[in-house]
């Protein structure tokens, strides 16, 4: 088996392992709303075994960078269904990535009113507004039934997903965003019962999942984890335990995969306390999705000797529409530019030649 290699996801046979990871590009309208040029680029990508969208916010309150897609309201549905015919028309998979930022957001974005978080812990450094570069503010810790409301708002964006026409949710537990941020113990201080122990702190994601489970089916739901991650400025006390215990309870859930981030070099400078993909192979059972700067070899020859199912590619495939036939042909790849990875308009977007 390698990246070229036909998979079955959920209720999905998949043409290949190569899949599109999902990719903030600050591309939406105003009202958060997709775009035709956003059709185009999916459209561009639909060779890939499967596509995991940006990241897309479940409510307002979810909202931390300008120009983000959210599917909570009608205009945003109808902006993704233009998203999800071009895809198919190509007869490509797209999976949809469920987000709420939690602390990593400004006042600027929620009419002066304060972030939200597990518990009142800045994030350290600066963040993107839409006033510019301001430093991360204290957030407001959110109360149990507010827990309960956000949980709501996955169920409910989930319903809207399929009725946008995707194939499946991946709900975003990575990246120092809400759901990792109840996770770990770096972030987590709460005292009721989404805090404390480990079980308490998976509390949270794992309502989340039995929720969109009963919405929309086990086999149309993933999960993204970012073990080792630094980003954002989280930590975690015993990650190897911690995640080791989460992969296992995610058994239970019957999920189409789980994706895994890999330590980056970023993480490592930062001193992360690194889990080994192969510590979470041996405590997941179902499918396992990889990610974190692969290139094609080392994709291969992670999926042969069954350390993952299948391996997520970022900026492969921002500079590579075509990616699956260039690793099939073994072609020049080409050099993606950071510098317009979050600007507007096509440059860097869908200009990039296929073979």
């Amino acid at each position: 088996m390698n990246l070229l290699t036909p998979i079955q996801i959920g209720p999905y046979h998949l043409a290949n392992r190569t899949f599109m990871a999902p990719l903030t590009r600050c591309r939406a309208a105003e009202g958060n709303v997709p775009t035709d040029l956003m059709a185009a680029y999916y459209a561009q990508r639909a060779s890939a075994g499967l596509i995991i969208s940006e990241a897309t916010q479940v409510s307002t309150l979810g909202i931390g960078y300008p120009s983000t897609p959210g599917i909570h309201t009608q205009e945003q549905i109808n902006g993704w269904k233009k998203v999800t015919k071009a895809v198919h028309d190509k007869g490509g998979h797209i999976f949809l990535q469920l987000w709420h930022v939690g602390r990593i957001s400004h006042p600027s974005f929620h009419n002066g009113n304060l972030p939200v978080a597990p518990s009142a812990i800045a994030a350290a450094g600066e963040h993107y507004t839409p006033e510019g570069m301001k430093p991360f503010e204290v957030p407001r810790e959110l109360i149990t039934s507010e827990v309960n409301e956000i949980i709501e708002q996955y169920v409910q964006a989930s319903r809207n997903a399929m009725e946008a026409g995707f194939d499946g949710v991946e709900v975003h537990g990575a990246n120092g965003y809400l759901i990792d941020q109840f996770l770990r113990d770096g972030t987590n201080k709460r005292d009721d019962i989404y805090g404390g122990n480990i079980e308490n702190r998976c509390r949270f994601l794992c309502e989340i999942l039995n929720g969109v489970i009963i919405a929309i089916g086990s086999d149309k739901v993933g999960v993204r984890l970012s073990p080792s991650g630094t980003f954002n400025d989280m930590s975690d006390s015993n990650p190897s335990k911690h995640f080791s215990y989460l992969c296992q309870k995610l058994n239970n859930f019957n999920l189409a995969y789980v994706h895994i981030i890999d330590a980056l070099e970023g993480d490592i400078r930062h001193g992360a306390n690194v889990v080994e993909l192969s510590v979470l192979r041996e405590a997941y059972e179902g499918v396992l999705i990889t990610n974190g700067g692969y290139t094609q070899e080392r994709a291969d020859e992670t999926i042969s000797s069954a350390k993952a199912d299948a391996v997520t590619f970022g900026e492969l495939f921002i500079a590579n529409p075509d990616l699956p036939e260039r690793f099939a042909k073994k072609s020049a790849l080409n050099k993606a530019d950071p510098t317009t990875y979050y600007t507007q308009g096509e440059k860097g977007y869908t200009d990039y030649p296929s073979l």
